[in-house]
């Protein structure tokens, strides 16, 4: 087991993209504590993954909030060596930072999606920095995503955020190197989770002649159009890789920003 022992934070970990990777980490080995603005479900998901593993419920896209459920995994597992930054997604406004043209964006939504995927990176990864350190280094691993590498009209708030967070996790990769902590950060591509949700969502606002099963279906249409290699990501996926950037295996890999997307970057350009 690769991850033995190691104790593992997975912002937004109760269910979709943190969920997967908290079972590929507990499957190495690694104690896991979930945050999720959802406690009960954070710990519901922590019950299946058949390690020492606690969910916690906090909104870390405030700060302080962020500080007190890392001080609880400390005092709960020990210390930290791995935090993966995954909660995301948007809140009450984030329909509203969704536009095509932009100018249906409001404030009220950038904001939304800047907090939900961008400042919860700053307040989970400041918060475990000192237990980082403490334990004389580790990992970081941030989710980014493909919309913060390539143009995203459909999400405009959000592709700014992943962008941002792509350019910190190179930023935190040199600050914190000298204290043998690497920060990467993944993009996955097709997921179904919140923003395509979302986006049908809204597809279904304005074509209501679509049932809900049926936007699962547009969904995998545009997989399969877009997509090199014919299929969408999934949770585990994501998974697989933070656990090698954590592992013993990427000891030397820093500052980078990896796609798991089928392909669908290597078209940006291409003609």
């Amino acid at each position: 087991m690769r991850l033995k022992d190691k104790v593992a934070i997975v912002t937004g970990g109760a269910r979709g993209i943190g969920a997967g990777v908290a079972r590929c980490l507990a499957a190495e080995g690694a104690r896991l504590a979930l945050i999720d603005i959802d406690g009960e479900e954070a710990e519901a998901t922590a019950k299946t993954l058949g390690v020492a593993a606690t969910g916690i419920g906090a909104d870390v896209s405030n700060e302080a909030q962020a500080c007190m459920a890392t001080e609880r995994v400390v005092a709960r597992l020990g210390g930290v060596d791995i935090l993966v930054n995954n909660a995301g997604g948007g809140g009450q406004n984030a329909a509203e930072g969704m536009g095509n043209p932009f100018t249906n964006v409001t404030q009220e939504g950038w904001d939304d999606w800047l907090a939900t995927s961008l400042r919860t990176t700053f307040a989970a990864t400041k918060a475990a920095i000192p237990h980082l350190q403490r334990c004389g280094g580790g990992s970081i691993v941030n989710i980014a995503s493909i919309a913060g590498l390539m143009p995203s009209v459909p999400f405009p708030a959000y592709g700014a955020a992943k962008a941002g967070v792509i350019s910190l996790t190179k930023t935190l990769a040199l600050e914190l190197a000298a204290h043998n902590i690497r920060v990467n950060a993944i993009c996955p591509g097709f997921l179904w989770t919140r923003p395509w949700e979302m986006l049908a969502m809204m597809i279904k606002m304005t074509q209501p002649q679509y049932a809900d099963a049926e936007l699962r279906d547009i969904f995998l249409d545009q997989v399969k159009r877009s997509v090199p290699l014919g299929r969408e990501q999934t949770p585990e996926d994501i998974g697989k890789l933070v656990v090698f950037l954590s592992s013993a295996d990427g000891e030397n890999i820093t500052g980078q920003a990896i796609s798991v997307d089928g392909g669908i970057t290597l078209r940006v350009g291409a003609t």
